[in-house]
């Protein structure tokens, strides 16, 4: 009894406390992005559909990526353009229930050209929601409580793809691949149902309202496009976690399938358990976003130095949990930070942009990780990627500097 009372007043009691303060309509539209998150279930399982369902070679899978990395790109910048001249609103609504559709539809394109036009398109309304999202969660956000609020945002997004990826292993086992396509759509069909009923603009009351008169364009922000550069190169690292590292858990340490899900799990568990508390204690602190950042890009940068110390198999464990620390600092403070410029201009300009420094990404790293591994073997890559991280570093520090007197950078 003791013990349960001690776990209560010290531990869960002061984890939900980090929660307090966020508005509703913060929590409506995570709810809203784990629905959407979760129904997304095609995407982890898109290259085996492709090639065992449709007979795609990996070269062809190949290209299909790039087309998603490209729509993502053009999506994210369309959808800037759009919240910035019709509001986010109007652009969450569509996006999501324009994808609901097309995701149902993907399944009847077999061939090549079609398959590589149809996703590029899918994704060119599907990312059209992200800047879209960190606009209204500006919006709907208090200005002292934007970093957890964002902080929530991930929760959501970790949740779906953790539960994502399980429920859609059981439906194609159980239904096929089609079933897969038809959940996804309707549960994104879903997601916009739900926002239209409970965050229409009539329902919901703006807790901080950007208006500018003489908007500053992201595109002449020169720290801007320096912190654009160092997400970019945050990425290239970031994401060998999801396309390389896996490849390497199995041939270097030889962990079956099961045990490399079971260590993924555990960067999604930590980040829901941990990251709320960590974030509102940073956020009590005297750091700077940049410096936080920063923080965040050098323990990423460690995750994968540390491989090529021992050849001990427990090394893996440890750079995994160096990551997550690393994700967990990085990512939040990078979004605030993204939405604190936004307050100077165009904020739809601005979230675009962040959002594209990241399918830049996605478009270089998963390619680039798998050539070099090819072609180096996996020590040489891992000393690559730490030099990336190096750069990323370095770009932060020049930001930092470049920030110093401004006070909303702090």
């Amino acid at each position: 009894m003791k013990l349960l009372t001690y776990l209560n007043t010290k531990i869960i009691q002061p984890y939900f406390e980090t929660f307090k303060g966020l508005s509703k309509e913060v929590w409506w539209l995570a709810l809203i992005t784990l629905i959407n998150r979760s129904g997304t279930m095609v995407i982890p399982f898109l290259s085996l559909y492709l090639r065992d369902s449709l007979d795609f070679t990996l070269k062809d899978v190949g290209w299909v990526m790039s087309a998603f990395g490209l729509g993502s790109v053009v999506g994210s910048w369309i959808g800037g353009k759009l919240t910035d001249k019709i509001g986010y609103y109007k652009v969450m609504v569509r996006s999501l229930l324009t994808i609901g559709i097309l995701f149902v539809a993907l399944q009847f394109l077999t061939t090549f050209t079609a398959f590589c036009l149809g996703i590029f398109v899918l994704m060119v309304f599907a990312d059209m929601f992200r800047p879209a999202m960190f606009v209204a969660l500006s919006a709907y956000s208090k200005p002292e409580n934007k970093t957890r609020s964002v902080t929530l945002i991930r929760l959501a997004i970790n949740l779906g793809f953790s539960a994502g990826p399980a429920i859609g292993g059981l439906i194609i086992t159980t239904i096929g691949y089609n079933g897969l396509f038809w959940i996804d759509g309707i549960t994104c069909a879903l997601a916009g149902i739900l926002l239209l009923n409970v965050l229409h603009p009539k329902k919901v009351k703006v807790k901080d309202e950007i208006k500018v008169k003489n908007p500053i364009s992201a595109y002449s922000d020169k720290a801007f496009w320096v912190f654009l550069a160092s997400m970019t190169l945050f990425g290239l690292v970031f994401l060998q976690y999801f396309s390389t590292l896996p490849i390497y858990y199995k041939d270097r340490h030889l962990l079956s399938e099961m045990n490399i899900g079971l260590l993924m799990g555990m960067n999604g568990f930590i980040i829901f358990l941990l990251e709320m508390p960590l974030i509102k204690w940073l956020e009590s602190t005297n750091y700077t976003k940049s410096g936080l950042m920063l923080f965040g890009a050098l323990l990423l940068g460690l995750s994968i130095l540390v491989l090529n110390l021992t050849s001990w198999t427990g090394i893996i464990i440890i750079g995994m949990l160096l990551m997550t620390l690393g994700e967990m600092i990085a990512f939040p403070f990078s979004n605030a930070f993204a939405m604190e410029r936004a307050k100077k201009g165009n904020q739809g300009e601005y979230m675009a942009l962040y959002s594209i420094s990241f399918s830049i990404a996605h478009i270089i790293s998963h390619n680039a990780g798998m050539q070099l591994i090819d072609a180096q073997g996996f020590d040489d890559t891992w000393y690559i990627f730490t030099g990336v991280a190096v750069l990323c570093v370095l770009t932060l520090l020049y930001l930092r500097q470049m920030t110093k007197t401004d006070a909303e950078s702090l």
